[in-house]
């Protein structure tokens, strides 16, 4: 499955995903482009990601969901390309048994994104400047450049074994 997408978020595409009569819980998170007093004057984000590792590492926290909450689903999609200011970039929708699963594994999936998946962003100001962020928001010379493991190149080619 692809987790990247170039057109607008669906969260009805999403829940329908995840829902279902047993699970009564469902939280939805979207991550939006802000231009905010810390962003300087940003009119959109550019993103760009190294396709196979992100839904590799996508597919992969979603496992981790299903472990650790056995009753939840979790659906995520991830905008690439230039989004303006004021409209999502990432929609995350989780289904549990209950309220709190839900929050917690919504949670866990937004954090494991942060930390793990190759997805860069350029901002793009309104003086006409571009500046690449690191995925805490800091300032950052350029993108990071990927170096696949094995183990991503296993998840590409859908082998799974080790």
């Amino acid at each position: 499955m692809t987790f990247l997408t170039r057109s607008a978020l669906s969260l009805d595409a999403l829940l329908g995903e995840v829902s279902s009569p047993e699970r009564g819980g469902t939280c939805a998170f979207l991550g939006t482009v802000r231009n905010g007093p810390e962003e300087h004057g940003v009119t959109a984000i550019e993103y760009s990601a190294y396709d196979g590792m992100v839904d590799a590492e996508l597919g992969r926290i979603l496992s981790e969901v299903r472990e650790r909450w056995p009753q939840a689903r979790a659906g995520v999609r991830h905008r690439i390309g230039k989004i303006p200011a004021g409209e999502a970039s990432i929609a995350i929708v989780v289904a549990a048994a209950h309220r709190a699963q839900a929050f917690e594994a919504c949670r866990y999936v937004i954090e494991e994104i942060k930390r793990r998946v190759p997805v860069w962003k350029r901002e793009l100001r309104l003086d006409g400047t571009a500046v690449w962020v690191d995925p805490s928001g800091q300032p950052t010379t350029s993108p990071p450049v990927p170096t696949p493991s094995p183990f991503s190149r296993l998840a590409e080619r859908g082998d799974g074994h080790v």
